[in-house]
């Protein structure tokens, strides 16, 4: 396994200076954001490290560049908007970079990172003939590209505009056997975060078995459980009234059965700590000492590449 982290956290930092930091902090790929220039649409999106819109072969060659000076490997392209949005040019917009993000992916060998989107208003039954007509022709495009698509399992309904049922469909064990039966692509699995599935109150590590094949990616991300508050509000409430993003090893997640079953998965891809904990958002320092201490907590699990 690779350890990594995602790039959105240190988006006042150029591609230079974050693979520079990476470097001195031991942490081998990095998952670079490519949000279209100019769009911050919420928290941690909007981060632009690589344009995607302008990628020529001089910038291909500068990545690679910097990939064998400092050591640090891109290990995905990310991008996370909604493609099946109810707003049909937001949706448009969304697949149209979808597709010049995979068109770098491929120049630089890596596969990318995203959501499957979904219309929040509408039932999963009822988003599902949308989302193959957006994502059959987004999955062949990856074919024929050679990039694997990982989806995140995030449901993206933590805001009243994201309610009732948030925006992103590939929440759950049950609507992933659904995906991959309806687009039975090898190119189609998923960026796992166990985060996500904590404050959903399910099994965080069965997944990793049944979908040992389906995992591209995995982002590491814990999640506290706010048991008085959640007594106080109940699980219909929204779920940061009663969960707290942490970087790995301060929430409830017992990351060595994680990766205890990530090994007998025969996992050997990228970990990419994501972090979203407000406790380390203060300033570009804190944010670098999140990245810091969760290193140094993961490398008990993820030994360094000789």
């Amino acid at each position: 396994m690779d350890l990594g982290f995602v790039s959105a956290i240190l988006g006042d930092l150029t591609l230079e200076a974050v693979f520079e930091f990476a470097a001195r902090t031991g942490y081998s790929c990095v998952e670079v954001m490519c949000w279209p220039v100019g769009r911050v649409e919420r928290r941690y999106a909007g981060v632009t490290h690589l344009d995607v819109t302008q990628f020529s072969v001089d910038e291909v060659r500068r990545v690679k560049e910097l990939e064998q000076r400092t050591g640090v490997a891109v290990c995905a392209l990310g991008y996370y908007p909604n493609p099946l949005a109810p707003d049909a040019r937001e949706a448009a917009v969304a697949v149209e970079h979808l597709q010049r993000v995979m068109t770098a992916a491929a120049q630089l060998g890596v596969g990318i990172n995203t959501f499957i989107g979904r219309d929040p208003w509408k039932t999963i039954d009822d988003n599902w003939p949308r989302m193959l007509e957006t994502w059959r022709p987004l999955v062949r495009t990856a074919e024929d590209l050679g990039v694997r698509i990982g989806i995140e399992n995030c449901p993206m309904l933590f805001t009243a505009d994201e309610w009732p049922g948030g925006k992103n469909l590939a929440t759950s064990p049950a609507i992933w056997r659904r995906l991959f039966t309806d687009i039975p692509s090898s190119n189609l699995g998923l960026n796992y975060d166990p985060s996500h599935v904590v404050w959903q109150h399910m099994d965080y590590l069965s997944p990793i078995n049944e979908f040992a094949d389906r995992i591209f990616h995995i982002h590491a991300k814990d999640a506290r459980i706010e048991r008085q508050r959640l007594d106080d509000v109940g699980i219909l409430a929204y779920p940061n009234a009663f969960h707290t993003p942490r970087i790995p090893g301060l929430g409830d997640i017992d990351w060595e059965q994680f990766f205890s079953r990530l090994t007998d998965a025969h996992y050997r891809g990228p970990v990419c700590v994501e972090v979203e904990d407000r406790a380390f958002e203060g300033t570009l320092e804190n944010r670098q000492q999140a990245l810091r201490q969760s290193a140094a907590f993961l490398r008990q699990f993820v030994a360094p590449q000789v």
